[in-house]
């Protein structure tokens, strides 16, 4: 009983030690070699961090090393467009920040950060956490990049929830300023500070946010995206004007359409169901069943549809745009 009594102390103790002490985050691994996971990797490797990049198969892996190769030659082309060789420069030292592995359990023994990109299920993502939450050290936060599901059902699969928060980047990663830093009730301080920290040296603009269904974006975005597909389905307005009215309306860059069609359908589907189940939202589904939304056919936010093709340019092969 002694033993027992001293062991839950000195483990108590090491969590505490760690939960106190701010990270300074220098090496990350990242889960999933998608459009999300490989932006990740980019914008992190660019600013001078080493990265692990993830995935299940070296095929996949290697397409993802080409996407974030394209990337950066963009990238460079527009930021040194006065020096192609300090662009040169640019891209040989982030590629070489950069490595990749099949193992996750081998590369997360020694980061700091480990942050999930993988597909929106929360069985996955926590039987994901659940096994790495063995292998990494001590100090190592575990972040995820979800648009849907709760933090705290992700961390309670660990045994770290206090070293554990949510990394909500947007699409596309190189670009977009925004990372949404989500603290849960079980978040400490010091796990926030550290995101909050390593999201402004990517050169990022975070904000926080409780951890409530959609957090901040969303939250407010799927109302607007729901309510653009009923007054189409009602017969009100085209697809076509209805995108029109909120460009050159509200100033807004993509019209609803055009959104539903970039982020993916499958991901608004998802991100739907979440609001769903948990938020005084109105966010059941449109009526409509076929209809032809956005991308034309059955219906692309309905559930056999998720499972068909009818999943947004990013998503059925209309661009060179990976999945999540």
């Amino acid at each position: 009983m002694a033993f027992v009594t001293r062991h839950f102390i000195r483990s108590m103790a090491s969590s505490s030690t760690a939960s106190a002490k701010k990270i300074v985050v220098k090496h990350v691994t990242v889960i999933g070699g998608g459009l999300m996971g490989s932006g990740i990797a980019q914008v992190a490797a660019a600013t001078g961090h080493t990265v692990v990049l993830v995935d299940q198969t070296e095929n996949i892996l290697a397409k993802s090393k080409k996407g974030i190769e394209e990337s950066l030659r963009r990238v460079a082309k527009k930021k040194f467009a006065e020096d192609l060789k300090a662009g040169d420069e640019f891209m040989a030292k982030t590629l070489s920040n950069i490595s990749t592995s099949t193992d996750a359990a081998s590369v997360v023994h020694s980061v700091d950060l480990v942050v999930e990109a993988i597909v929106e299920k929360l069985e996955v993502k926590n039987e994901l956490f659940k096994r790495l939450d063995k292998f990494a050290a001590e100090h190592t936060i575990f972040a995820s990049n979800t648009s849907s599901l709760q933090i705290t059902s992700l961390a309670n699969a660990t045994t770290r929830q206090d070293r554990f928060a949510g990394l909500h980047f947007f699409n596309p990663v190189p670009i977009m300023k925004l990372v949404e830093v989500i603290k849960t009730p079980m978040t400490s301080q010091k796990t926030f500070e550290s995101l909050m920290d390593f999201s402004k040296t990517l050169g990022k603009q975070p904000i926080s946010c409780k951890d409530t269904p959609g957090f901040i974006v969303n939250h407010l975005l799927l109302p607007y995206l729901m309510e653009a597909i009923r007054l189409y389905e009602r017969g009100h307005a085209s697809k076509e004007d209805i995108d029109t009215g909120m460009k050159l309306g509200a100033g807004y860059p993509m019209g609803p359409f055009e959104l539903l069609d970039f982020v993916g359908l499958d991901t608004v589907k998802f991100i739907i169901n979440g609001e769903a189940s948990t938020s005084m939202h109105d966010c059941s589904l449109p009526n409509k069943e076929p209809y032809d939304c956005v991308s034309g056919g059955s219906n692309p936010i309905g559930g056999s549809a998720s499972e068909a093709l009818a999943l947004g340019r990013r998503k059925a092969g209309r661009s060179d745009l990976c999945r999540n």
